[in-house]
């Protein structure tokens, strides 16, 4: 019996996991095809297959469930890992000079913004008009910019930045090269290769911030 009650309860949880995860998808599709404003829980609910009452036992409004579809659209999953304790930061860590760790910031920028763009841009533009959106963006905002100064205090590390920058200036950099417009422009509206973007994201923060020449001019 012991046995029955925990695949049951195994079971459950798999079921509310799968539920959950056709919400978010639900929600991201209609709020980039309709807008934030333009969405009801209803139709979110219909989109997924679901009970509305579903949607606000799960999610209890739609601003939560916009914050949380955000969240999960930059993490890739719906793991409560700490931005710190990512694999990415990690590996950028270990690297030895500020170029690489660039080079490593712009792989995990591009695999970042091809999975959450679509969403970014439409709480941007929700944001506009809609208090719940502005009040998610300003957070995201606010989150990124936290991020950068975790990336800046790294590449300091390195004693390659420039010293004429100062420390907020140096996250001002990292923090408009990494903006989701600039992605969006370059890749999804010119047409970019992703790989084209990381070097020109490595390139023109390093031609900002490095002191010294760059490594690729070096032999030329």
């Amino acid at each position: 019996m012991v046995v029955k009650r925990r695949y049951e309860s195994t079971h459950r949880q798999d079921q509310a996991r799968r539920t959950r995860r056709a919400v978010l998808d639900a929600a991201r599709t209609l709020f980039v095809r309709s807008g934030y404003g333009g969405t009801t829980l209803a139709a979110i609910a219909e989109e997924a297959g679901v009970a509305v009452q579903t949607v606000y036992k799960i999610f209890g409004n739609k601003k939560t469930l916009l914050s949380e579809l955000v969240d999960v659209a930059i993490a890739g999953d719906d793991e409560p890992t700490e931005l710190a304790q990512r694999r990415f930061v990690a590996d950028i860590r270990a690297l030895p000079d500020a170029r690489a760790k660039l080079a490593r910031y712009a792989r995990h920028l591009v695999e970042t913004h091809t999975r959450q763009a679509e969403v970014m841009l439409a709480v941007a533009g929700a944001a506009l008009v809609d208090g719940d959106a502005a009040e998610i963006w300003e957070k995201n905002r606010a989150e990124r910019r936290a991020g950068m100064s975790m990336f800046a205090a790294d590449l300091a590390a390195t004693g390659e930045l420039r010293p004429d920058y100062s420390r907020d200036e140096i996250v001002d950099v990292l923090w408009l090269a990494m903006d989701v417009h600039n992605f969006d422009y370059l890749v999804r509206q010119r047409g970019w290769e992703p790989t084209r973007f990381e070097a020109w994201y490595v390139d023109t923060v390093a031609a900002a911030l490095l002191t010294g020449p760059d490594p690729a001019t070096t032999d030329r």
